[in-house]
């Protein structure tokens, strides 16, 4: 589990941590989070489906230009020509609203959102 927010942790750091944390363990979510997909990605065949999750989980090609906040909250991804986004938000545990503060997980529910760049 990342380590809460401290003084000795910067906000966009600790997020970042809970951002790759649920990332890095694709296709499991994790307890206060979501996994979601788009009705494009779930048309995939199974073997386009798990590689595409691989690819995810293995994402690592961060710029500012792609993350200039630093929280590891978006990338994309090609497969077999095809774009596609993921994305990760942080709202209330209710998911009506954005979390009053993404940095306690007793108050976030972390949702990781898969869709093909056409579905933007």
């Amino acid at each position: 589990m990342a380590k809460p927010f401290s003084e000795n942790t910067s906000r966009p750091v600790t997020i970042r941590e809970f951002n790759d944390q649920l990332r890095r363990r694709l296709p499991l979510a994790q307890p206060g989070s979501r996994v979601l997909l788009t009705a494009g990605v779930q048309r995939l065949r199974e073997h386009e489906l798990t590689a595409l999750i691989m690819a995810i989980r293995d994402f690592s090609d961060f710029t500012a230009d792609n993350d200039p906040h630093g929280e590891h909250d978006f990338g994309a991804v090609e497969q077999n020509g095809e774009r596609f986004f993921w994305k990760i938000d942080a709202y209330d545990r209710q998911m009506e609203f954005g979390s009053p503060d993404p940095l306690d997980p007793s108050v976030t529910m972390r949702v990781l959102t898969i869709l093909r760049a056409d579905e933007w």
